[in-house]
């Protein structure tokens, strides 16, 4: 049987968030937002924070902590699986021969999700040079009606997806960060 934890969160104004609005890093950063394609990538840059968040403060073995068997779903697998989808976008955008996968065969980011510090290491790395990387290859593409090599795709539906697939993993997340330490919010 697995003991139920207490909810708690770190805001103290508002409760039922993660933090406060005052302390949330995705809230006034930067310029007003104006116009489809920066608005685009707010969400996505706002997601991509939202998931970060919610692997904050965490050791190893929490972060490579399985949902429920037979489910191989871990924060830290997330965090690798999210690296190889910022990977996979730039085949879409770019004509070149497919880049390799990160984690080796299908299911690999979640399988190799272990609770090694190194390996949450190299996954925070892998993350942030894949979205570097990604946001690189789409700031050469600012039409949202651009046909993309791979399939056709626009740049808007690229975006799009990106911004959806970010929302169902960060709500993934909070319920594995929930699982893990009781922890919930925005």
């Amino acid at each position: 049987m697995t003991e139920q934890l207490d909810r708690w969160t770190m805001a103290t104004d508002h409760p039922d968030m993660w933090v406060d609005p005052d302390d949330d890093p995705r809230e006034g950063q930067g310029d007003p937002v104006e116009g489809e394609l920066d608005t685009l990538r707010d969400f996505l840059a706002g997601y991509r924070t939202t998931l970060l968040m919610k692997c904050d403060g965490l050791d190893a073995e929490q972060l490579a902590r399985r949902s429920v068997p037979p489910s191989t779903m871990s924060l830290l697998g997330l965090l690798r699986h999210l690296a190889e989808v910022e990977r996979d976008w730039r085949n879409w955008i770019g004509d070149a021969d497919p880049l390799p996968r990160l984690y080796g065969e299908k299911d690999a980011d979640f399988h190799g999700a272990v609770a090694d510090q190194a390996v949450v290491d190299a996954a925070y790395a892998d993350l942030a040079r894949e979205q570097a990387a990604t946001d690189a290859a789409l700031a050469k593409h600012p039409d949202l009606g651009e046909r993309l090599a791979r399939d056709g795709i626009t740049v808007r539906e690229m975006l799009v997806h990106s911004v959806e697939e970010y929302a169902r993993h960060c709500g993934h997340a909070d319920l594995l960060r929930e699982c893990v330490d009781g922890r919930v919010g925005q």
